[in-house]
């Protein structure tokens, strides 16, 4: 039964009325619930309306199609992943200590598998589909986030703490190396035996620091 058809007035006025934004934040919310759980071609607009708490018309008045459903979702997990990037990453950006750099970096993309496996599921089924969601994530969120990396990587090397090679290359190298554990442990709960995240990060870290930094001239 919807709100309001009560037959006592009371009750209908006592439940306080969502802005608009508040329920669209609840319609995504379920969107990426759903979606992940389902695929995009699994999950009706009954059953997202339904989990959303609302009827199809309310769902279509606050998101006349498809499309702006997806960009909304893109745009709420973009803008919780840059205040995720600035908080974690921000104050290492300018300094020169790359351990700390690396390593926070690597515990930001893999608390994105253990705090929010829902959105990586949704990324993974829009790929496999070959949904329009998938574009719509690497242009507004994954492209500015190499290029922060690679930014970081090309301005150590003009201060030749690293070895000169192709920064966008070295971004996608180390993300791809770290991402790959955290998919691992997502989809087969696989991990390395006795070796904890924080000692995985450690270790990953200083195998690719050794790798691109300037080899120094021994002193006799």
């Amino acid at each position: 039964m919807l709100v309001g058809t009560n037959k006592t007035r009371g009750t209908a006025s006592s439940k306080p009325r969502l802005s608009s934004e508040e329920r669209k934040r609840i319609i995504v919310t379920a969107a990426i619930r759903l979606f992940s759980e389902r695929g995009f071609r699994g999950t009706t607009t009954r059953e997202l309306a339904t989990a959303a708490g609302v009827t199809e018309p309310v769902l279509y008045q606050h998101f006349e199609t498809k499309r702006d459903l997806y960009s909304a979702l893109i745009e709420t997990k973009s803008l919780e992943g840059q205040q995720r990037v600035d908080t974690i990453l921000g104050p290492h950006l300018a300094a020169a200590n790359d351990r700390v750099f690396f390593t926070r970096l690597a515990t930001l993309i893999l608390e994105c598998y253990t705090d929010d496996p829902a959105y990586i599921r949704l990324l993974l089924f829009s790929a496999l589909e070959g949904h329009e969601l998938a574009d719509l994530f690497y242009e507004r969120e994954l492209v500015g986030f190499y290029t922060i990396i690679a930014d970081y990587i090309r301005r150590r090397i003009r201060q030749r703490a690293f070895r000169k090679m192709d920064a966008e290359l070295a971004a996608r190298a180390f993300v791809g190396m770290v991402a790959d554990h955290g998919l691992c442990r997502l989809l087969f709960h696989d991990g390395i035996p006795k070796m904890s995240q924080r000692r995985m990060i450690n270790a990953m870290v200083g195998l690719f620091l050794r790798g691109i930094s300037r080899q120094r001239r021994k002193t006799r």
